[in-house]
């Protein structure tokens, strides 16, 4: 079970997130996670949203470069340890994580992490056999 992440290039000037952020707003789109990594002239902002089909298309009219990429949201219990338990399963399996970032949700005592890995299906069925939580979009839209 993979979720949907847009990707979208961004120039580094002046309100170059901004404009992005603010082009979803006005779609009404509700970013559930975000994670932004930048080099001297461009970044590339990551972004779950709550419709990513929606807000791919309202970025893509804005004219702004934008990939879809399938991702696993793995729900882990906010507690140290329990990202070293993922991490090292996949890293057991010979799954290579590419990028990672991490969210708090509205469940107490609940985190997500956002995993780019190079084998979502090898990755999912070892997760779930050993116990541990993916995200689906519903999920992930009724945070």
């Amino acid at each position: 079970m993979t979720v949907r992440q847009i990707s979208v290039f961004v120039e580094n000037r002046t309100a170059g997130v901004a404009g992005i952020i603010e082009n979803l707003k006005k779609a009404d789109i509700d970013i559930r996670a975000m994670s932004l990594a930048d080099t001297t002239y461009y970044g590339i902002l990551r972004l779950v949203t709550d419709d990513p089909t929606r807000a791919a298309e309202a970025l893509s009219l804005d004219d702004q470069i934008v990939l879809v990429t399938d991702v696993l949201a793995v729900r882990i219990v906010d507690k140290p340890g329990s990202l070293s338990q993922v991490l090292t399963l996949l890293s057991e399996n010979k799954i290579e994580v590419e990028y990672l970032y991490a969210f708090v949700t509205r469940t107490a005592g609940d985190a997500c992490v956002v995993l780019k890995v190079d084998n979502n299906d090898l990755a999912h069925t070892v997760l779930i056999e050993n116990g541990i939580k993916l995200d689906s979009p519903a999920d992930l839209k009724s945070i």
